[in-house]
């Protein structure tokens, strides 16, 4: 099965609803593909429209199926608010090899609750025969004639 490298960049958010009422909202997002999870930086004092752009890479293969990424407030003194969640389905990355930023709805309960604007590269991993890199460089074929 094909494998190869997912390039997610997370880029910003904007109308992200506000989840705390007394201090300002410290947005960071957790973005999973399959058995793999990573976690952007805190977008502190952004408020509803966080800035990001960073990068992120998954290993996987043309069987995973999407991309899921969860919206979460930090908070200090208590557990961590969920903002929302994108799921991105990964098929046009593999058709084309990238999908251009484009603009995710954030959906929390089945309401749509801001945009998240992610760009995404899929660099297909090529193998070589039996998986040694430069077969037909130097080894026996070339070291082996005689004159």
């Amino acid at each position: 099965m094909p494998q190869g490298t997912l390039e997610v960049v997370l880029i910003d958010a904007s109308g992200l609803e506000k989840t705390d009422f007394l201090s300002s909202t410290d947005v960071y997002a957790i973005i999973k593909c399959q058995d793999q999870e990573k976690t952007s930086k805190v977008a502190s004092v952004e408020g509803s429209s966080p800035t990001w752009n960073e990068t992120f890479m998954f290993s996987i293969s043309w069987d995973v199926k999407e991309l899921k990424i969860r919206i979460m407030d930090k908070d200090n003194l208590s557990a961590d608010d969920f903002v929302g969640e994108v799921t991105i389905p990964l098929g046009p990355v593999f058709e084309s090899e990238r999908v251009p930023t484009t603009m995710y709805n954030v959906v929390k309960d089945g309401t749509l609750c801001g945009g998240l604007n992610v760009s995404l590269k899929f660099n297909q991993q090529t193998t070589r025969s039996r998986g040694f890199p430069n077969e037909d460089l130097g080894g026996w074929k070339s070291s082996s004639a005689m004159d």
